[in-house]
């Protein structure tokens, strides 16, 4: 059985999707392409691949909606590509469910430490599949959290940085170590994405009932997951 990683790209320009796909060809990946929502859809839950490069404006049906409804069925990364800048659009794509985007003109090496980055995380999450913190259970396989069997709301992209603090409760995790496994780049001193999945899973954490735990922020340092009555180091 073939151990190549399966990326499949969905976009609309021709001359665009055939540099990528003959770029990541070289450096050992397999690839499909598909050129409209609809179709990126079909193949995704056909094909299973191991990431999806997805370009937010399509034919048919745009790259947000293919993400949302891919996430009803399909639990491996999602690649946004997109010409926009505006952080209400990168909020957006990771509501739908994106893992990750990147900004169009694509560089070519921030595209591949991307997908590195993304792959190397779906492969450490299927070694080590479930967390349990008292009544707290987070399950990497499904992307699910539970507390006392009941499940909280989650979007994928809130799950990952959760499972990523929860991998390493009780110790400190930097912005720069959390972009770097969730984005394949060096923190700039400016990315929010960070900020924004944890603000968010933090503001699901607190409305939980009788949930023991919590993520703190520590000044230049970090984030750091504990239990509600450990103090701040």
């Amino acid at each position: 059985m073939s151990t190549q990683k399966h990326i499949l790209v969905v976009e609309d320009d021709t001359s665009l999707a055939e540099w990528i796909s003959d770029y990541l060809l070289d450096h050992g990946y397999s690839i499909t392409v598909a050129s409209q929502g609809d179709y990126a859809l079909a193949m995704i839950a056909e094909e299973e691949p191991d990431l999806v490069l997805l370009d937010v404006m399509l034919p048919v049906k745009n790259g947000f909606d293919v993400c949302k409804e891919a996430r009803a069925f399909y639990p491996g990364p999602i690649l946004f590509m997109t010409a926009c800048v505006e952080e209400g659009d990168e909020i957006q794509g990771l509501e739908v469910g994106a893992d990750d985007y990147l900004t169009k003109p694509i560089r070519p090496q921030v595209m591949l430490a991307r997908i590195k980055a993304l792959l190397r995380r779906a492969t450490d999450d299927k070694i080590k599949q479930v967390l349990v913190f008292d009544s707290l259970v987070l399950n990497a396989a499904a992307k699910s959290v539970t507390i006392e069997q009941q499940p909280l709301d989650l979007n994928a992209n809130e799950f990952d940085v959760f499972w990523l603090l929860a991998l390493k409760v009780g110790t400190v995790v930097s912005r720069i170590d959390l972009i770097a496994e969730l984005r394949g780049i060096e923190y700039d001193g400016f990315d929010r994405s960070v900020d924004i999945r944890v603000s968010r899973l933090r503001k699901k954490l607190h409305e939980a009932k009788n949930q023991p735990y919590k993520i703190k922020t520590v000044r230049g340092k970090g984030y750091l997951f504990c239990r509600e009555d450990e103090s701040q180091p």
